[in-house]
Parts: C-alpha cells; sequence; structure tokens
C-alpha cells in the first residue's frame, strides 16, 4: 500500500537521527566528539551476535533485539546516567509504540516485540543483547582511555558489574587487558 511505504520511509528518516545524536554521558568524562547512537548499536548488534553464539542461543535474534535497544533516542536524546535522578526514566515500549505506530503491522509488530523482548530480559538472547550494549560501553571506555580520556573508569565498572552471561564477563576481563589496538597484531 503506498501509505505504508510513506510510513516505513517516514521512520527511516527518524532513525537517521540516531547518526547525529551523540552518546552524551561521554561529555562529562572530556569527550568532545563522542560516537552517536547509530554507531553504538552498529557495534552491540554484532557484539550480541557473538555473545549469542558463544552462550548457545539465535545469534541473529540477539543482534535484531541489540539494534532497536536505543531507537527511543530518536525522542528522548540519549539522557545520561546523571539524569536519571531528576527524570521519570521514558518507557521504551510506550515511545517504540508512537514511534511505529503508522507502520505495516507486520513491521511494527516486529519492532515492538524486539524492544519489549529486549526490556524484559527473559530470554537468552534479550540477555546477550544487553550484555552486548554494556560490553560495547566497556570497549569504548578502554578506546577513549587509549587515546587520553582519563575518567573513564566509572564506566568500566559498571559495565562489568552488570554482565551476566560468563562470555560477556570473559571478554570484559581480557578487553581491560588488551590495547585497542591488539587486533592488527593476530
Amino acid at each position: 500500500m503506498p501509505g505504508d511505504a510513506e510510513a516505513i520511509a517516514a521512520f527511516g528518516y527518524e532513525l537517521g537521527l540516531l547518526k547525529r545524536i551523540r552518546r552524551s554521558g561521554w561529555w562529562h568524562a572530556g569527550v568532545r566528539d563522542p560516537e552517536s547512537v547509530a554507531e553504538h548499536t552498529a557495534r552491540a548488534a554484532q557484539l550480541a551476535a557473538i555473545l549469542a553464539a558463544e552462550e548457545g542461543g539465535d545469534p541473529a535474534r540477539a543482534a535484531f533485539l541489540a539494534l532497536w535497544h536505543d531507537s527511543q533516542e530518536t525522542r528522548t536524546g540519549d539522557l545520561p546516567h546523571t539524569a536519571i535522578a531528576y527524570l521519570d526514566k521514558p518507557d521504551p515500549s510506550r515511545i517504540t509504540a508512537d514511534q511505529t505506530r503508522q507502520l505495516p503491522e507486520r513491521s511494527r509488530n516486529a519492532v515492538q516485540q524486539a524492544v519489549d523482548e529486549y526490556e524484559s530480559r527473559q530470554s537468552l538472547e534479550a540477555v546477550c543483547a544487553r550484555d552486548a550494549d554494556k560490553l560495547e560501553m566497556l570497549l569504548q571506555a578502554v578506546e577513549y582511555r587509549d587515546t587520553g580520556i582519563q575518567r573513564v573508569d566509572g564506566w568500566i565498572e559498571s559495565a562489568r558489574t552488570s554482565l551476566q552471561t560468563e562470555t560477556a564477563r570473559r571478554v570484559a576481563d581480557a578487553a581491560t587487558t588488551l590495547s585497542p589496538l591488539a587486533w592488527r597484531d593476530r
């Protein structure tokens, strides 16, 4: 239907905002130009697939959940941890319902179900996607530290303590001891 194509195109434009929205918490550490939400999401989805494969889950499903985990930030922006004390936490499912209201039913259901599953943390894939989100933050913090940003230890520790899968914990341990350029020597 023509209206469906327009709704998908409009949502595609909205999702494009994620390429321009910066991960604002890093400004607190002194990062002048932090990565975008879209950049964070790409690596989180890739890591989610790997974690799920190692943990015996469905890599494609875990990546799909991670792909949608921050899509609501087109409406809220990236709220730093310090905002929590002053704002009610936005409801990702409610925001996603508003974002996808005009989409065709199958597309709308796919996105809404992914966000709901991610938020519920009831499936192995959702746990892997959440671990990937935190692990991606840890990797980013180590990369920033390696370029001279010194105040990132809180992000690293926060990520480490929130990891639930054994694979993610092992990767976090390795990541904090490796150079971000270790991949070049392999």
